[in-house]
């Protein structure tokens, strides 16, 4: 279904934003993800966080890995660049196409299989370089593309419908981040749009490389097994006429809460995750308090949302290289040939 375009209808009266479009005109393709799915919940924040800051859509550049997450792109601005990369490779094309046109808004959808195992590396380097870029982990810690094996960021203990409860370590992309030196830290919830929306647009807006880590439940391997519309009991009753599957549907996780005050949420299998939002006195410019912070919330076994930590004086790749100010796909060919002179001088300096 990722080939059907939404109808074009909107109401007459629908507000437009500083550019004169609609929410509507940052839409994309009907989504093909299970019904619930968080990442669904992330598409319409994104959505809702670019037509409030009134981006071009042609000015705009999504790219993605593989897994769910990496369909999100196909579901929004559907006017904009695109470009679906092979798994873990997202950030090296994000790098490239930034150098060649540092011009564009780089959004890179990612998800927790994608980012912390094949692509770990990747995405150690491009935060080193600060990339101007925004990076969403949709993080639910399964493999939902190929049927739900633990991811790297598996809590310890936590279970799945089928199989033994994961015994391995997570790996906590926040605080990798923090520590490689991001510049813009932040992680939210999926069902907390009035959060997820402010923390997309201090992202995108920012200068150099933003990291959203999002959590999006996956309902699919969440689910009930004692309902009957759960997989284990579907196969046991159905007539195989074709070899197809069914996913049950379920409810949209919402949830609201103050500026420094922690929230249960129940999840789809009955389990429940403490989130915290950062209070109003906290100071998002300090990596050390930063870091201390995560390390405290993690012993209480909370997880905390917000702007975890930002720096605004630091370098992105092009100002630290020195790189032209003028995108390569815009000098002219002669002008990018320096000369067999300047190549060797070039050459020179690493001798």
């Amino acid at each position: 279904m990722s080939y059907i375009s939404k109808p074009k209808v909107s109401h007459p009266k629908a507000k437009k934003n500083s550019i004169g479009l609609k929410r509507r005109d940052y839409e994309g393709v009907v989504s093909t993800l299970c019904a619930g799915c968080g990442h669904d919940s992330v598409t319409a924040a994104l959505i809702q966080a670019v037509y409030e800051l009134g981006l071009e859509p042609h000015r705009l550049a999504k790219i993605s890995g593989i897994g769910c997450s990496s369909k999100t792109p196909a579901y929004f601005v559907s006017q904009s660049h695109g470009f679906n990369s092979v798994h873990g490779r997202m950030p090296s094309v994000a790098t490239g196409a930034n150098a060649a046109n540092r011009d564009l808004t780089y959004i890179g959808i990612s998800g927790d299989g994608d980012s912390l195992s094949i692509g770990m590396g990747q995405f150690a380097h491009v935060i080193r370089r600060n990339l101007n870029m925004t990076y969403m982990i949709e993080n639910n810690g399964v493999y939902g593309l190929t049927k739900g094996q633990y991811s790297a960021s598996a809590d310890i203990g936590s279970k799945k419908k089928k199989g033994p409860a994961n015994v391995q370590k997570p790996i906590d992309p926040v605080s990798m981040g923090i520590a490689l030196g991001s510049t813009y830290v932040a992680r939210g919830f999926s069902g907390d749009k009035d959060q997820l929306v402010p923390l997309m647009k201090g992202a995108i807006s920012h200068q150099g490389f933003g990291l959203l880590d999002i959590i999006s439940p996956c309902v699919t391997f969440n689910d009930n097994p004692e309902s009957t519309k759960s997989y284990s009991h579907v196969r046991k009753t159905q007539n195989e006429v074709i070899d197809t599957d069914f996913v049950p549907p379920a409810e949209e996780i919402l949830t609201e809460y103050k500026d420094g005050e922690a929230m249960p949420v129940s999840l789809h299998d009955g389990s429940k995750i403490i989130f915290r939002k950062v209070d109003k006195n906290y100071d998002p410019t300090s990596r050390a308090r930063a870091y201390s912070y995560l390390r405290e919330s993690q012993a209480k076994q909370e997880i905390i949302t917000g702007l975890l930590y930002i720096d605004k004086e630091a370098d992105d790749m092009h100002e630290s290289s020195g790189s032209s100010s003028k995108p390569l796909s815009e000098i002219p060919y002669e002008e990018l040939g320096p000369g067999k002179e300047v190549l060797a001088n070039i050459m020179n300096r690493f001798r």
